[in-house]
């Protein structure tokens, strides 16, 4: 009898999750550094992502675990996976099939500018 699989006690114990578990996922395109998306991942989640090579998130909405791609053919084929210095961000570099978001958009972040103030240095 096999046991199920976890994720690495030692990439677990460096997570800082929020109240439901969950940790940013920040998803960016490995070539261009283009910026695709956020998710949220669980323990689960990161554990199929780093060992499948394709991004699992946690919906938050339906409350269940989604990969991306398959029902849109969207696929994010995983590059590398990092976490942040405080532990509560991760950032997945992708080879991005198609679009991002579930608009049919590149990127979630096509929703348009918000005009901020910019301040040259």
């Amino acid at each position: 009898m096999t046991s199920p699989a976890v994720l690495d006690p030692a990439i677990a114990a460096r997570l800082k999750r929020d109240a439901q578990g969950l940790v940013a996922a920040i998803v960016q395109q490995h070539d261009t550094g283009e910026v695709l998306m956020l998710g949220w991942m669980d323990d689960e989640a990161l554990r199929r992502t780093l060992d499948e090579g394709r991004v699992t998130f946690w919906s938050r909405s339906r409350g269940e675990y989604w990969r991306k791609g398959d029902t849109s053919g969207h696929v994010q084929h995983v590059r590398s996976v990092a976490l942040d210095c405080d532990g509560d961000a991760l950032l997945v570099r992708v080879d991005q099939v198609g679009a991002a978001c579930h608009t049919g958009d590149r990127t979630c972040f096509d929703a348009g500018d918000l005009a901020a103030s910019v301040v040259e240095p």
